[in-house]
């Protein structure tokens, strides 16, 4: 019997990570992310679980970012009650992102009813709840880097330093196939650069059958940096800020980036290189993680402060009262301001945007990737007006990008991390990236020597049947669940787009220029089969008897 591996997310995009390991002795996941990105890419999360989660004998996750955990309440909602293996730190991590995430679903839950009430339809169900993600974390079981786990039946695995977050790991797994060889399969997780403050490089051992390697940053490369040099980088960009009189806005994640952003301004602040009014981390997530990150100080490198410095500037205002988020908006500027999420598709950050974007003396600075679709990447593409919270935002502030804070290996980095982890004697996935990244990525591997069929670009639940000898069978569903064209970019984007253009269009122009575009967009809808419009109907006007004067 042969070992079969199901890619259920994070392919051809990405985010929902998510492998399922089926063998003679029962199945496994590994991750269970949250799908983020367009609406088409979100709207995954809401359709049906494409496997049965009562089967699920146990999970191993990489790492507690939403992308890798964010669906593990819905798979305890769905009544699954198995064990998640994981680091230490990331179970310290899901103490607080799991719940978060859950009130984020109830939020939208709730939101969404009151849309579906004022036109008296059925009350939204959020994706999940509170209850679901209080289950997920009773279930929790941690492990050490290098030491082997046996977490089922058949199995065994070994987690190792990814380098990307704390706690994040590549894990490798020995899987019995019934024929007296086990399948050696290293799910890469994501994996961090190589210079990054807190951790040392990522690391693993070489030698497998498959090998399952994120792609984010394939056929893209980063400016070559030391942590000197990218604090060098982050001082001119807050100077050039603050010498512009305004505020300076960075959407960052709650987790890692806030920190790692903390740590270096708080050394500028210290070394006397900058001097900001004050420092806001607005986000009750990021104040949680932070503290999280506190308590493992201990086990990280190359930092530049104790212990008692790290994040306790005096200037930094870490914001969880929602009273004291707003009262943010009175600051004009001088003050540096981050808030999640890191691709400004939610949470605070909206809030200070839509502030600070009217102004032409602010600046929104971009320190890390940004998914199509996301607000983030629509302002970073150059949008003159963007849509927040339903309304149009102009877009007079300066707009800058930094890629130096990402915490994803570039292409040569992965390049190094896969030839690092080689032979791969039965195949290389490529995953968790979009096509354009992963097919820039493959080419550089076959570049080196690999054939095509070494380096494999799955689609959203295709699946594969291992075996220590090679690939012996691979499928795809009938039905995908997804439209793959949907995956950079949806329809939904396409739309916003137009009626933004539209808007746009109909600003200049005489009244006769606007009629004449209107009836001619009113006329391609006709000849795609839309409904005709009703036109002008004259109202009725019931005829009066008169009487002339003479009568």
């Amino acid at each position: 019997m042969t070992v079969t591996l199901h890619f259920h997310g994070a392919s051809g995009t990405v985010t929902g990570s998510c492998y399922r390991v089926v063998h003679p002795a029962g199945q496994f996941l590994v991750d269970c992310g949250l799908f983020q990105g367009n609406k088409s890419v979100r709207d995954l999360n809401l359709k049906p679980t494409p496997f049965d989660p009562r089967a699920i004998d146990f999970l191993l996750l990489t790492h507690a970012h939403i992308d890798h955990a964010g669906l593990l309440p819905k798979l305890y909602r769905e009544r699954w009650r198995g064990p998640m293996w994981m680091t230490e730190p990331t179970s310290g991590l899901l103490e607080y992102l799991l719940p978060d995430s859950a009130g984020i679903q109830e939020s939208e839950a709730e939101r969404e009813t009151k849309k579906r009430g004022r036109r008296g339809d059925e009350p939204a169900t959020p994706l999940y709840t509170m209850e679901d993600a209080e289950e997920a974390l009773k279930h929790r079981l941690t492990c050490n880097y290098g030491e082997w786990i046996n977490p089922g039946p058949g199995v065994r695995a070994r987690y190792w330093n990814a380098g990307h977050i704390i706690g994040s790991a590549s894990i490798e797994v020995e899987v019995a196939n019934g024929d007296g060889k086990p399948v050696r399969l290293l799910f890469s997780g994501d994996i961090g650069p190589d210079e990054k403050v807190f951790y040392n490089e990522p690391e693993g051992p070489a030698g497998f059958d498959y090998i399952l390697s994120e792609s984010t940053y394939g056929g893209r490369e980063r400016v070559d940096y030391t942590l000197v040099q990218r604090r060098e980088a982050l001082k001119a960009e807050i100077n050039t800020a603050l010498a512009r009189g305004g505020n300076l806005v960075i959407p960052a994640f709650a987790v890692e980036r806030s920190q790692e952003l903390l740590h270096d301004i708080g050394y500028l602040i210290k070394s006397g290189e900058i001097d900001p009014r004050l420092v806001f981390l607005d986000s009750p997530l990021a104040s949680k993680v932070t503290g999280v990150y506190r308590k493992y100080s201990k086990m990280f490198e190359d930092v530049e402060l104790g212990a008692d410095e790290l994040f306790n500037d005096p200037r930094f205002r870490i914001i969880e009262a929602v009273e004291d988020s707003k009262a943010i908006n009175t600051i004009r500027g001088g003050a540096i301001i981050m808030s999640a999420s890191g691709m400004a598709d939610a949470g605070r950050i909206k809030h200070h945007l839509r502030n600070n974007l009217i102004r032409a003396n602010a600046t929104v600075l971009f320190v890390g990737y940004q998914a199509p679709g996301t607000l983030g990447q629509i302002i970073l593409s150059g949008a003159k007006e963007v849509r927040i919270h339903g309304t149009l935002v102009p877009v007079r502030a300066a707009v800058r990008a930094m890629g130096n804070y990402s915490a994803h290996a570039d292409h040569s980095e992965l390049m190094a991390w896969i030839k690092a982890r080689l032979p791969a004697h039965g195949a290389i996935f490529l995953t968790h990236g979009e096509d354009e990244e992963r097919t820039a990525l493959r080419a550089a591997l076959m570049a080196t020597g690999l054939s095509g069929d070494q380096v494999i670009l799955p689609q959203l639940d295709d699946y594969f049947e291992l075996t220590a000898m090679g690939i012996s069978a691979k499928a795809r569903p009938a039905t995908p669940r997804i439209d793959p064209a949907q995956l950079p970019s949806d329809w939904h984007n396409a739309f916003s787009d137009f009626t933004i253009r539209l808007s746009q269009a109909l600003q200049t122009g005489s009244d006769a220029e606007k009629l004449a575009l209107m009836r001619s967009l009113q006329a391609q809808l006709s000849s795609l089969g839309a409904a005709p419009s009703p036109g002008h109907v004259p109202s009725p006007i019931t005829p009066v008897e008169t009487r002339g004067y003479d009568e």
